[in-house]
């Protein structure tokens, strides 16, 4: 399954005991099941083997649930970097569109102010 090679192919990543890992849009081609929990097998290793995780990614999801800082890469320069807070707060017009915008993950947005 796509899962089990997306598992395989950290566990390769982490077979030298790194400080830091980089993922390359890491649930893409996931169901969402798989992808919830191959975002919740990078928190763990990330925590309990002290990793620093880079993460290119356009999965909400994913970003909601692995992410603890976030840099938004557009015109060919950083725009936002901070916290998943910080991006639903900022009023650069395209971070405000992907974070709060018509197809932006839907959640209480006054319970995270």
């Amino acid at each position: 399954s796509g899962g089990m090679i997306k598992r395989a192919a950290l566990a390769r990543a982490l077979a030298l005991d790194p400080d830091i890992v980089f993922l390359d849009e890491p649930t893409s081609g996931l169901d969402p099941i798989s992808a919830a929990e191959f975002d919740e097998l990078v928190v763990k290793l990330r925590d309990t083997m002290d990793l620093t995780v880079y993460m290119v990614t356009h999965d909400l999801d994913t970003l909601f649930t692995a992410c603890d800082r976030v840099a938004v890469l557009g015109k060919k320069k950083v725009l936002v970097e901070g916290t998943i807070d910080d991006m639903l707060k900022s009023e650069e017009p395209w971070v405000k569109s992907y974070f709060r915008g018509k197809r932006a993950r839907q959640l209480d947005l006054a319970a995270r102010a």
